[in-house]
């Protein structure tokens, strides 16, 4: 008997061993996945310019100046698709159907997922993927938003982490070598046309 089981696990063994494709494994899908720190920064049409904020009471405001609460982390859901957490309060940005931001300690796919659009000049532009409103700061001094008579609004995602202690006089800090990139050393000099939403 011993001898019909041999046949019957050597099939067994070849069906398991099969190779599959790897999901998303198109060099045309190179962000699927990808995580980045980010400030969102804006100056299209509000009264002051602002860094979008997510504050530990889920409130979403517009801040003058980089803070924890503006830190960002955009984490790529499929291509085009983003979700927007505060690395400080850890809540989602999310939008209702009004189109109010708020932060939300859990991740809701409906509210919480924008889709990301490029633009020649650096700027992105968001909108939410299911209710297709477009990502606005609340008007100034105002946890809400007015979004029926305006267009989306431009954030540039500036990367960041918080800025540095300042250094006592002297002697200037050194900056490490990106070894990432392409030009570790930075002789080339920056490169023009790109957003800096993927520079490293």
């Amino acid at each position: 008997h011993l001898g019909l089981w041999v046949p019957v696990l050597a099939v067994l063994l070849l069906g398991a061993c099969q190779a599959y494709p790897i999901p998303d494994s198109s060099p045309l899908l190179q962000f699927g996945g990808q995580v980045r720190q980010r400030y969102l920064y804006t100056d299209d049409a509000q009264e002051t310019e602002a860094h979008l904020e997510i504050r530990a009471d889920g409130t979403v405001a517009g801040a003058a100046r980089r803070s924890p609460e503006s830190l960002l982390e955009l984490k790529a859901l499929k291509p085009g698709v983003i979700q927007i957490l505060g690395v400080k309060t850890s809540r989602f940005l999310c939008q209702g159907p009004d189109g109010t931001l708020y932060g939300s300690l859990h991740f809701d796919p409906v509210a919480c997922s924008f889709q990301e659009v490029l633009l020649e000049d650096g700027y992105n532009i968001y909108h939410s993927e299911t209710l297709g409103l477009p990502l606005r700061l609340p008007p100034h001094n105002s946890p809400y938003q007015d979004l029926a008579p305006r267009g989306p609004a431009r954030f540039l995602p500036l990367p960041g982490l918080l800025p540095a202690t300042p250094e006592s006089p002297g002697i200037p800090a050194l900056e490490p070598p990106d070894v990432g990139s392409s030009d570790p050393l930075s002789m080339v000099g920056p490169s023009q046309g790109r957003s800096p939403s993927y520079a490293s």
